[in-house]
């Protein structure tokens, strides 16, 4: 089931928490007016082409010069791979997941940002199919594909990819942060063991800096190819 599209609240608050998942980003003060970007036609045509799956190509920042010492927020990640006419990497599938954990595995990544994200913000009122919204809210924010309810194992998939556990040592997600300093864990983020827990999709704060996967987006390379004409994508 694919998401209408909808507005975008991007949170954005004060660290006072201590533990491994809150602690490794740095605060920083409000950016209002943030909004999407548009990607760029030359660096559409040249952006990095780490692997491939599935007719899409992928690259994670770390191994690209131009970003491998960045950490970034949730909507700066996105908009760096936009600019590429990328997305955050989505994984709709059990093989494309597993494609996501090795490479975090091979390379000891402590955590990566995913396109996944809850709808709790405006527009998102009033949908019965997103409630409760711990279960059913979330999805995949490249594609607006919703993600399959939070307890359940994903249809054609083996094991649930949400962790069994987490700041509150409860299954994810948790909103954990927001009884520590009031900030919704709107964002989904794969974390590669915090929590004794393995590799494993948990619900983070957006304003945390992380590296990050990019992901062809068939929209932007669409729109990129429509407006310019002989482009090699």
């Amino acid at each position: 089931m694919i998401l209408a599209p909808v507005g975008l609240v991007v949170i954005l608050a004060a660290l006072v928490a201590a533990d491994p998942a809150i602690s490794e980003a740095r605060p920083h003060s409000n950016r209002p007016g943030r909004f999407l970007s548009l990607p760029v036609a030359q660096k559409c045509a040249n952006r990095p082409k780490e692997f491939q799956y599935r007719g899409h190509n992928y690259f994670f920042s770390g191994h690209v010069p131009a970003h491998s010492n960045q950490k970034v927020d949730w909507l700066d990640a996105r908009n760096i791979c936009r600019e590429y006419c990328m997305d955050l990497v989505s994984m709709e599938t059990q093989e494309e997941n597993n494609l996501v954990f090795r490479l975090i595995q091979q390379n000891n990544v402590p955590y990566i940002w995913t396109s996944g994200r809850l709808c709790d913000f405006k527009g998102c009122e009033n949908r019965r199919d997103l409630e409760p919204k711990a279960l059913n809210g979330w999805f995949w924010s490249a594609n607006r594909e919703k993600i399959s309810p939070t307890n359940q194992t994903p249809i054609g998939w083996g094991y649930n990819p949400w962790s069994q556990t987490g700041h509150k040592k409860v299954r994810q997600p948790d909103n954990a942060e927001f009884d520590i300093n009031g900030t919704n864990e709107s964002c989904l983020s794969v974390l590669n063991n915090v929590y004794n827990d393995g590799i494993a999709w948990h619900d983070v704060a957006c304003y945390h800096e992380k590296p990050f996967i990019c992901e062809d987006s068939e929209e932007l390379l669409n729109y990129v190819g429509s407006n310019n004409r002989g482009i090699r994508l």
